[in-house]
């Protein structure tokens, strides 16, 4: 639904309640978008940072706003903040460099001031001040507890805005007689959000773990402690409170699929050690077996363009192989076992 613009005036000046209420509707309009998109775009990286993880980002874990589900306090929930924030104020930033806000535009605050030896700032910086602004006030507004746990994601989600901030790249332009280089103007931009990604799954593996969920409650003792403990820790690392539970196993009280039934790799062209070793992750160390498909694909292949005006391709046919995690069968054991007896029988033999 749509607010009529003769109504807008008289909500922000028949009193200072309406006013507040107005500037936040307002906002809520012209942003909204962007953040839904931010949040999104946090969600598809989380999903390929976690791909052939035993926890790989479950549909039920990926509700923003739904913190129901999102009350475990566990490494996987850190990620989970802080990539969503990460991704609501990184596109916000790219937005305003777009043109999309009429109350945004370049970061030129430090533009002619020194910046090293031999360049200046200038230029036109992605301007990640108004991002980060913007994103603190929608993500940090959905935390609504004072206990430990908001505290947690309230940080995770701060570390999440710093990696934004601490990926950008610096480009620069030079300057000077004859394409020389004695002077350079530099910006800062922002860098593919993938870096930014990267850059978080770093911080998962050394992620902090803060003992407060004993005692800790609303209290103003126990808030004040919680306040101080997590402004001990640097905003830039990220914390978490619980162990994480044994991804392996379904659990659906807690959402989570278990691997049987994951695909994981074993061969193909640039994998990294990571990737080849998801089989052995994935069903092996989760007592699975892997089972071995092939599936028939077509597609077209030697396309040729005719005159005039056409391209006809030929339909080409592939037998692609895959593996998933499936449980061990009782007959697998005991052709194990007979195998094993029959290889002892010939040792006497």
């Amino acid at each position: 639904t749509t607010v009529s613009q003769p109504h807008r005036p008289f909500l922000c000046i028949s009193s200072q309640i309406f006013l507040v209420w107005c500037a936040l509707f307002q906002a809520y309009l012209i942003y909204s978008s962007s953040v839904a998109a931010g949040a999104q775009s946090g969600i598809e990286e989380c999903k390929y940072q976690f791909a052939w993880d035993r926890w790989n980002c479950p549909e039920r874990a990926l509700q923003l706003s739904a913190h129901s589900g999102l009350r475990s306090a566990n490494r996987e929930t850190a990620f989970f903040h802080a990539i969503s924030s990460a991704g609501v104020m990184y596109t916000l930033t790219r937005n305003c460099s777009l043109g999309d806000f009429d109350n945004c535009g370049c970061d030129d605050t430090r533009n002619g001031q020194r910046g090293g030896q031999g360049w200046l700032w200038g230029g036109c910086s992605d301007n990640v001040g108004f991002g980060e602004a913007i994103s603190k006030q929608f993500v940090d507004a959905l935390e609504t507890g004072q206990d430990a746990r908001a505290a947690m994601n309230l940080h995770n989600n701060e570390v999440g805005r710093k990696a934004v901030k601490g990926t950008m790249q610096r480009t620069c332009k030079c300057h000077g007689v004859s394409g020389s280089c004695t002077t350079q103007t530099c910006w800062l931009q922002l860098p593919e959000f993938r870096e930014v990604g990267n850059y978080l799954k770093e911080k998962y593996h050394r992620a902090v773990k803060v003992d407060l969920l004993r005692g800790a409650g609303n209290s103003a003792a126990s808030r004040g402690a919680i306040a101080e403990t997590f402004s001990s820790i640097s905003r830039k690392e990220l914390v978490h409170l619980e162990d994480s539970p044994d991804y392996c196993l379904e659990n659906r009280t807690l959402g989570l699929p278990g691997t049987e039934g994951r695909e994981c790799l074993r061969k193909g062209k640039n994998l990294s050690k990571w990737e080849k070793r998801s089989c052995k992750r994935l069903c092996g160390e989760c007592g699975l077996a892997v089972e071995e498909r092939r599936a028939e694909t077509v597609s077209s292949c030697n396309c040729k363009f005719h005159w005039c005006c056409a391209v006809k391709c030929e339909q080409c046919r592939k037998t692609v192989t895959k593996y998933y995690c499936v449980k061990r069968t009782k007959r697998v054991k005991n052709d194990s076992a007979s195998r094993r007896k029959s290889y002892r029988l010939k040792k006497k033999h």
